[in-house]
């Protein structure tokens, strides 16, 4: 074996993370407000077994489809890094995810104050180099500051919880981001 190479069945173990992951986060974007576990093992071409070696429970694949969430708009960010609108696409991607991907956000509810607290300061820091640059080229409000998006995040939050369907609640939550990014943001 070569020195640092890694075994065949690690290299298994993660693509079937991987899978797992990918087959979570499509499951996690239907409206469905429950998912079961079988249909992401189905999905993600894993046996139920693996699955729960990976994942013992649904708080525990939460955690992980949100830390991998995360991980992609961290990502997208560093990619968009010299682009004046990155911050306007991840802070809208960020707000239609909570519509989109509802039974995440219901299941996130459930994890621990400190693991929730954790993933919030991981998005906000993501976030907070694209806003002050967006705010240095004159594109966004000068008195906003990095806690201001935890607002954002609560107001669609409420709006969601307020409409009497999925498709009320999508409606109501576009146009309230809508408004709230036309508040944020100033006309080009």
């Amino acid at each position: 074996m070569l020195y640092g190479a890694q075994p065949a069945r690690r290299r298994d173990a993660l693509r079937n993370r991987t899978a797992i992951l990918h087959a979570a986060s499509e499951v996690m974007t239907s409206q469905q407000k429950v998912f079961g576990m079988p249909e992401i093992a189905r999905r993600a071409g894993i046996g139920q077994a693996t699955l729960y070696r990976h994942f013992p429970d649904r708080l525990a694949l939460a955690g992980a489809v949100i830390a991998y969430q995360i991980e992609r708009l961290e990502q997208c960010v560093a990619a968009g890094r010299d682009h004046p609108a990155t911050f306007r696409q991840a802070l809208d991607e960020i707000l239609r995810t909570q519509i989109t991907m509802r039974p995440l956000v219901l299941l996130s509810r459930r994890l621990d104050p400190r693991t929730r607290g954790r993933y919030l300061r991981r998005i906000i820091a993501a976030l907070a180099e694209p806003l002050r640059r967006a705010q240095d080229d004159g594109h966004v409000r000068a008195d906003l500051v990095p806690d201001d998006l935890v607002l954002l995040l609560s107001m669609v939050e409420g709006v969601v919880e307020g409409a009497e369907d999925a498709d009320e609640a999508a409606a109501a939550a576009g146009r309230s981001i809508d408004l709230a990014l036309d508040g944020v943001f100033r006309a080009a």
